[in-house]
């Protein structure tokens, strides 16, 4: 140990979590917060482009470049991960999409056996944390950090979609985080003046000035410091030798789904067995740590355009450049959003409580490698998708050690479509989705399939497209599981702290019990909100009387 600095909270993780944490806490001058990022800032300009998000995706910036182990379910492939190395984490990297998640989720979860987690009790952090374009009432906010608009990609195939739904007499909300979660409606997502607007640009720049808030990036936290049973510092490298930081109140783990039970498992907490195969010292057994990890997937059947639309036209290499250009500035335009415009959150059988399918509609080209245009020259065929996103995946995964090295990945392990279920709930929806693309409305704009096919309609056939093409939408959760007493599997409690340690939180999507039905992104900004309070012994805000 060549320094030791004392802070009162060490936040691992500048993601959302981190980020949120980090704002909320700083917020009190006399409160001293280090948050350590093994990632950079995120100065990079496409990171602020929404439609930088393709590349990205595609280049896999910013990115700790995970991959699943071969899955036998998927014809051996191995489905990448991608996670946020940066500082504002994946919501730096994210297709920015925002879903508070359909209040069954966190009924459910209350239900487990944890108190203060029911949708009346997390409903009035989701509002602290937004300033939603439509203004302040029983669901929504305004005022808040985090900037939420529905987006505005403008394609007449957006119109036709919603009225091909209106003919089929499925539902419609005008807002799926408000009184009327299911149905179809446009998207919402966390821009602001035709940029991305991440955790990091809410929460933490903000706080930057603040001399209470030490910011440190690549800093890899290689274990947390134990005095007994009592989280009292981490260990971290910079490049150079290790160093130590000391917290005089708590640690605080926002790395994510893959990286905080790595971190856990590498400083002795988690299964006896699986630490001593790696010669880790066991300081707390809790064998729930890396195990429950679900993510949502996505298939898509892919559509001819017959005349090419607005993605296509505005991708041409002299019209796209002026458009990043413009969006960067902040000037709006084409790259200021993303061609996804519309989705739907549908129940595919009458009996299930709550919508089991997202469907999403992808306005963009699919079928090429490389979307950008020569000048003034047509290079691709145009395209559309709909892509079906299970909502409940029943299988787990989980997540181990490769090593003792903190820089060694962890082995991740995605059970996907490890039930019948799963694969029974994925063909229903992209039965549902060849139907809608059947409607007349839809026959001015093309609506021949490409892949799999019009031909391929049976079962097998349509399990053969889905194990060749399905891929993650990118929600990890679930490795350390939060929990009552009572669940052998829990990692945590209902504030999040560590069990059996003093000390140790966790906050992030690792904690959630299983996922909700939406992206992930501001369900974390939520628990992070919440955890601050927590945090700093406050009251909880009353719960909203819906």
């Amino acid at each position: 140990m060549t320094k030791q600095d004392k802070f009162d909270y060490i936040i691992v993780g500048a993601g959302s979590a981190g980020c949120t944490l980090a704002g909320r806490l700083t917020e009190d001058p006399s409160i001293r917060v280090l948050l350590l990022e093994a990632g950079g800032w995120d100065r990079d300009p496409w990171i602020h482009i929404p439609l930088g998000w393709g590349r990205i995706l595609q280049k896999r910036l910013h990115d700790w470049m995970y991959f699943a182990e071969p899955s036998a379910t998927m014809d051996g492939r191995r489905i990448e991960c991608a996670r946020g190395k940066v500082i504002g984490g994946s919501s730096s990297i994210n297709a920015m999409a925002y879903y508070h998640g359909h209040p069954t989720d966190y009924d459910r979860w209350a239900a487990t056996g944890l108190p203060g987690w029911s949708y009346a009790d997390v409903l009035p952090y989701f509002r602290r944390s937004e300033d939603w374009e439509g203004g302040a009432d029983t669901w929504r906010g305004a005022g808040g950090p985090l900037t939420v608009r529905k987006t505005t990609f403008e394609d007449p195939l957006c119109e036709a979609f919603l009225d091909a739904a209106r003919d089929a007499q499925y539902p419609f909300t005008e807002d799926y985080n408000g009184e009327q979660p299911d149905g179809f409606t446009w998207m919402q997502a966390t821009l602001r003046h035709g940029r991305r607007w991440s955790a990091a640009a809410a929460y933490l720049h903000p706080a930057l000035k603040r001399p209470n808030l030490t910011v440190k990036t690549k800093a890899l936290v290689e274990r947390i410091e134990f005095d007994g049973e009592r989280a009292i510092g981490i260990r971290y490298g910079q490049g150079g030798p290790s160093v130590s930081a000391r917290a005089e109140c708590e640690v605080i783990l926002s790395g994510g789904t893959i990286n905080s039970p790595q971190l856990l498992m590498l400083s002795g907490i988690g299964d006896p067995a699986h630490l001593r195969d790696h010669g880790i010292d066991v300081v707390m057994p809790l064998r729930g740590v890396g195990q429950n990890l679900a993510d949502h997937t996505s298939s898509a059947f892919i559509f001819r355009r017959h005349d090419g639309g607005p993605f296509q036209r505005n991708m041409r290499f002299d019209r796209v450049v002026l458009s990043l250009i413009r969006a960067y500035l902040g000037k709006g335009g084409f790259a200021a959003d993303l061609p996804f415009g519309i989705t739907g959150f549908l129940k595919t059988t009458p009996d299930v409580p709550a919508p089991d399918i997202q469907m999403l509609f992808w306005m963009g080209a699919t079928t090429t490698a490389s979307p950008w245009l020569p000048p003034f020259k047509k290079a691709f065929t145009d395209s559309f998708s709909v892509r079906i996103m299970p909502m409940h995946p029943t299988s787990r995964g989980h997540v181990a050690l490769a090593s003792s090295r903190p820089e060694d990945a962890a082995i991740i392990h995605q059970n996907f479509f490890g039930t019948e279920e799963e694969w029974e709930t994925m063909r229903r929806g992209l039965r549902m989705a060849r139907e809608l693309v059947a409607s007349p409305r839809l026959k001015v704009f093309g609506g021949e399939e490409i892949a799999p096919g019009a031909d391929k309609q049976s079962d097998a056939e349509i399990d053969t497209h889905i194990r060749a093409t399905m891929g993650t939408v990118h929600h990890p959760v679930g490795t350390c599981k939060m929990g009552p007493d009572t669940d052998p599997e829990a990692v945590v409690d209902g504030e999040l702290r560590v069990r059996g340690v003093d000390g140790l939180r966790v906050v992030d999507a690792s904690v959630m019990p299983d996922l909700i039905g939406g992206a992930t992104n501001a369900p974390v900004i939520m628990m992070a909100e919440k955890a601050a309070d927590m945090i700093l012994g406050k009251e909880p805000l009353p719960p909203a009387d819906v």
